[in-house]
């Protein structure tokens, strides 16, 4: 009996481990393509003569489609769970790929960012409860997993960008369908997954949703996580949104070496999300989040005066200590606000997108004003408002 025991718990973690690594790798061929919008920016910004402002609202477009639905989303799925909602998802990303490869006008392109939006909003809330219900209680290692994936795909983005899509021209974005129909199929077998699990424990006992925190101290601590999350989102979108401008212009770098450089940040935020899911399991989310929220200070106050050798060393440290932070904010959310996993993921996921449109936008606006260099040397001060963390609260102690 303890031998069939053993083999059955055995079989249960790694069926739950090919979960995790299924949504994780989903999550990394979503964000491939969602990725190509922004790594084409030099490239549409020529074939349609763009300006910044328009760069930001394709930008803002694509982001705040996901945001305003994507907490929708997870209220909706709260209560009435959609397996099946994830390999939809992949079909609204696809395409919105297609929209954009056989777009005319700038139009045609906002209608294909919003596409992608839309599945990004679909996926990312039910994505992130199946690697929640499939963790086995390690939530922070769950989480990080699931992120890298998408963290992978947003730095493989740009490499695509820069050697296929680049060269061989927009057309080729309909190529990419072909990841799209990859993700529906392994989507699938996941939703299956997802419904079983669901029949499974239907005789459980549903989970608590008793706030471990006085309520007006429960919402103070999400309003604060939301400004944390704000900022760091803003940041992070300025560069991957304006970052290859901004080495063209100072460095006097071609297309493709700037591209280089965008996947060495973009590379390193996927390294950071790997190593902030399992510190935080060992310390704490709170701990995490203070080592990445106050730790990237120095670097980014640096960045706009640095030359391209300190440059390139820089932005792989800020997108490795700042990316550590996102999974242990929503790992401490979904703490704070127990049975509610869908909410907290399409909040923190929406509002990191939707906010990142907002401030992509809005330095659109100045970059076309007051020059890039001007964006970054404003974009440098705001981790300062990471100081608010030393208002996050010490959570009960569930170990």
């Amino acid at each position: 009996m303890a031998t069939i025991s053993s083999e059955t718990g055995i079989s249960a973690e790694k069926t739950a481990v090919s979960v995790i690594v299924a949504v994780s790798f989903c999550h990394m061929l979503n964000d491939i393509m969602q990725s190509l919008l922004t790594s084409l920016y030099p490239l549409l910004k020529e074939n349609y003569a763009l300006d910044f402002v328009q760069i930001g609202l394709l930008t803002f477009a694509f982001q705040v489609t996901a945001s305003l639905l994507q907490p929708a989303v997870g209220v909706v799925t709260d209560r009435w769970p959609m397996p099946f909602s994830l390999p939809a998802a992949m079909l609204s990303t696809c395409a919105g790929l297609i929209t954009l490869a056989n777009a005319h006008h700038f139009y045609v392109l906002v209608i294909g960012a919003c596409l992608i939006g839309i599945g990004s909003a679909i996926f990312h809330p039910e994505a992130s409860r199946v690697a929640r219900l499939a963790s086995g209680g390690r939530h922070g290692l769950a989480q990080s997993l699931f992120q890298v994936g998408g963290n992978t795909g947003t730095a493989i983005g740009p490499l695509l960008a820069a050697f296929i899509v680049i060269p061989q021209g927009q057309g080729s974005l309909s190529w990419f369908s072909v990841i799209a129909l990859a993700g529906f199929m392994v989507l699938s077998w996941v939703s299956v997954w997802y419904t079983r699990h669901r029949r499974s424990s239907a005789g459980r006992k549903a989970v608590s949703r008793t706030l471990p925190l006085p309520r007006n101290q429960v919402i103070w601590t999400l309003i604060v996580l939301v400004i944390l999350t704000a900022t760091k989102n803003a940041y992070l979108s300025s560069l991957s949104s304006y970052f290859t401008f901004f080495t063209i212009e100072k460095f006097g770098l071609g297309v493709q070496d700037a591209q280089l450089l965008l996947f060495l940040f973009l590379g390193a935020s996927a390294a950071g999300v790997i190593f902030g899911g399992p510190i935080g399991d060992r310390f704490g989310a709170r701990f995490v989040i203070w080592f990445s929220i106050l730790g990237v200070i120095p670097f980014a106050l640096l960045l706009p005066y640095a030359n391209l050798f300190w440059t390139a060393a820089l932005v792989i440290l800020i997108g490795f200590v700042f990316s550590s932070a996102f999974s242990a904010i929503v790992v401490f959310a979904q703490e704070l606000v127990p049975g509610r996993v869908g909410l907290i993921a399409g909040m923190f996921f929406g509002f990191a997108f939707g906010f990142g449109g907002i401030g992509a936008a809005v330095l659109g606006i100045f970059a076309d004003r007051e020059g890039i260099e001007f964006v970054y040397t404003v974009c440098s001060y705001m981790p300062l408002l990471g100081l608010l963390t030393i208002f996050l609260p010490k959570l009960p102690s569930h170990r």
